[in-house]
């Protein structure tokens, strides 16, 4: 009868592979180090390959280790999504939900999502993260959070998307440099170095670009921003434009700030607001409800 590793097995290769280092594995898997010790030795003897090469200083996944790991997270997100099987079967509104939200989105909707989420699904209790497309599909991926919001289009492999919302991109700069300007804006007209925008690991930079169909690339200015309130603040002071989100706008951003609003050139500039999660999940309907509500919540700015 073949054997087969066990999920306790791979659980204990995957947290040494994230720690780099046998005792705080244990610690994070409440085993003694020599239970995980003996643990992974026993997943080698039985893969029949060496997955770890160990001396008394450093602890180096073999390429082998490195393709065991990939393949045992993708198992053990699997695995939990069958045990939440059962446990959602009667109310898929119920118990934890992990979800990621990117720092372009996350302070202008995650707010009235937990709101609307409190007060209408009282038993399911939102885990909230926020961070970058590019880490949060990697979390999703391994089984370390459930469903994301993301702008799209993006690239997320065999993830299942719905798109639930239409995001305007509107154009900003200070009034002062409004009044310079013909008006609507010709792109051509704009200075070299004058159209500020986010760090390229915030996908919004290459939504805006494409969206506003901004193909000069001489016009974009060097300084990459961290944050949307920073690429407001430098434009406010009169150093350029920028393209900022119609959500952004409608929560404050620019509030009490001399700037002005333009519609940007050509066809209507817009990102899609999806929501994403592994097709293998079992609560589907959990996160077809919670996309209901993000529709809801995203309704009156896809009209502005």
């Amino acid at each position: 009868m073949n054997k087969y590793p066990s999920l306790k097995q791979l659980h204990y290769l995957v947290t040494l592979s994230e720690t780099r280092h046998f005792g705080e594995a244990a610690k994070l898997c409440f085993v003694s180090q020599s239970t995980l010790s003996a643990g992974i030795q026993n997943l080698e003897d039985l893969i029949g390959a060496q997955l770890i090469e160990r001396d008394n200083k450093t602890l180096v996944l073999t390429g082998m280790g490195e393709e065991v790991v990939r393949r045992s997270r993708e198992i053990l997100a699997r695995s939990q999504d069958l045990m939440e099987l059962t446990q959602v079967k009667s109310d898929p509104m119920h118990g934890k939900v992990r979800l990621g939200c990117i720092p372009t989105i996350a302070p202008f909707l995650l707010c009235d999502v937990v709101q609307q989420v409190n007060q209408h699904y009282p038993n399911l209790d939102l885990l909230l993260r926020e961070d970058t497309t590019a880490n949060l599909l990697t979390a999703l991926k391994h089984g370390e959070m459930d469903i994301l919001i993301l702008a799209l289009p993006m690239d997320i492999g065999t993830m299942t998307r719905r798109v639930v919302g239409r995001d305007p991109f509107k154009m900003v700069m200070s009034q002062k440099q409004a009044a310079q300007l013909e008006l609507p804006i010709d792109y051509d007209a704009l200075p070299d170095e004058s159209v500020f925008l986010l760090e390229r690991e915030h996908c919004l930079t290459d939504h805006a670009v494409s969206a506003c169909q901004m193909t000069a690339s001489q016009k974009i200015n060097p300084f990459m921003a961290t944050s949307l309130h920073t690429l407001v603040q430098m434009v406010a002071n009169g150093n350029g434009v920028t393209f900022i989100p119609q959500m952004a706008i409608d929560h404050g951003l620019i509030d009490n700030l001399d700037v002005h609003l333009e519609t940007p050139p050509g066809e209507a500039a817009y990102r899609d607001i999806g929501v994403v999660w592994r097709p293998s999940s079992s609560r589907i309907d959990t996160f077809n409800q919670l996309a209901d509500l993000v529709a809801e919540l995203l309704s009156p700015i896809a009209k502005e």
